[in-house]
């Protein structure tokens, strides 16, 4: 549960209107309401602090199904890979990192098959060339193994020629570095350097076990069915995996993390004020994120649609094209919005142009077509919820 100090005591306190703050809320309340969705939950967030946070129906919680509340957490699925992005901007910014470096300079390991020319910035990118990297969930917790599967994966394309999701191989690889240039295991290094500082006492990296009767249990709410592309990693079964409390524990650095809303859309507010928390710590420095959020890929790196990704460093950005609402931005958001969206439609984004962040749970899946709406509907309701933003289209 967020804490009183990040907490607005009325939305217009923080520059939110409170009307169209319940836009939001009844937007997420609908899919609920109609039994499309078991549970959600949502919030918004300005100058550092939540304006409101609302959770919509139950789910099974430790061994028995109960009412969702504030309290309940979720898998934050990919939202995950903007947390550890974070951590590998940090050490850029103290020079422990570059983007040029090859990969197999910092970890020999990954070296071998042809990898020995892949750089860093193409595993930020999902240009790096192996998308399907398998590291198998029972080996997670046993790092020898870790090392074991970087040297057996092999490129599938000429690193930088194309952009193809890495669902969770680079962030294992991003993992690995951030423990190789810090001498400190990935999740204890998020937690000291990154979510601590931001007052992000529930957005966990690996799961404590006390919390775990909190987790929302995943479920398919409608046959699960096949994205354009193919399955790839992100099969029916690895997403109900996220159902096993060994999931939570290992903090799988690609699509593992376990958060509230308020807790994602807090996560984004130090990152659109210049780096810093709402009493006054220093996260990044501002130009640290500039940087880290300028779009490095171009017209040849393309979705499973044809359309342009906007990737900068493990994030997407919403961009001035007309394509933003396909990126999970919605339609009102700026060019400048940057974040990234999760599996079964978690919602992860900040704009450094209005300030407001939001973040969106749910341990329901559905169809792709509904859940797309879903997020549009949202994200652009969100957007909007300035004082001094126009009306909602």
């Amino acid at each position: 549960m967020i804490t009183e100090r990040y907490l607005a005591a009325k939305p217009e306190d923080v520059g939110i209107d409170s009307e169209r703050l319940e836009a939001v809320f009844a937007r997420a309340k609908r899919d609920v309401d109609q039994g499309v969705l078991p549970s959600a939950q949502v919030a918004v967030a300005r100058r550092g602090k939540v304006a409101g946070v609302r959770t919509f129906g139950s789910a099974v919680q430790g061994a028995s199904e109960q009412p969702a509340t504030d309290r309940t957490l979720y898998c934050i699925f990919s939202c995950t890979k903007a947390v550890v992005a974070a951590a590998v901007w940090l050490l850029l910014e103290e020079d422990q990192l570059r983007l040029e470096e090859r990969v197999a300079e910092i970890i020999p390991e990954f070296g071998s098959n042809g990898k020995d020319v892949v750089t860093v910035e193409q595993v930020l990118l999902h240009t790096a060339g192996f998308p399907r990297g398998i590291y198998h969930p029972e080996d997670w917790e046993d790092r020898s193994k870790r090392l074991e599967a970087f040297s057996d994966w092999r490129l599938d394309w000429e690193p930088d020629s194309r952009f193809e999701y890495h669902a969770t191989s680079a962030h294992w690889v991003l993992a690995e570095i951030i423990e190789r240039r810090t001498s400190t295991d990935f999740r204890d290094f998020i937690r000291e350097r990154i979510t601590g500082p931001m007052g992000l006492d529930e957005l966990f990296v690996g799961l404590p076990p006390e919390q775990d009767g909190r987790v929302a249990q995943v479920r398919y709410v409608v046959e699960p069915e096949e994205p354009p592309g193919g399955w790839g990693e992100v099969t029916p079964d690895a997403i109900l995996r996220s159902n096993d409390p060994r999931f939570w524990r290992v903090g799988l650095p690609g699509a593992g993390a376990i958060a509230s809303a308020a807790e994602l859309a807090l996560f984004y507010q130090p990152l659109v004020n210049s780096g810093e928390t709402v009493d006054g710590r220093r996260v990044l420095k501002p130009e640290t994120i500039e940087f880290a959020t300028r779009v490095r890929t171009t017209e040849r790196h393309c979705d499973a649609f044809g359309t342009p990704v906007n990737r900068a460093l493990s994030v997407i950005v919403a961009g001035g094209d007309g394509n933003a609402y396909m990126r999970g931005f919605g339609r009102t958001a700026s060019p400048r919005a940057f974040g990234h969206d999760g599996a079964g439609g978690q919602i992860a984004w900040g704009d450094p142009e209005t300030g407001i962040s939001v973040g969106y749970c749910t341990n329901g899946f559905v169809d792709l077509m509904t859940q797309g709406r879903r997020i549009t509907a949202i994200s652009s309701l969100a957007a909007v919820s300035a004082l001094e933003s126009g009306v909602p289209a």
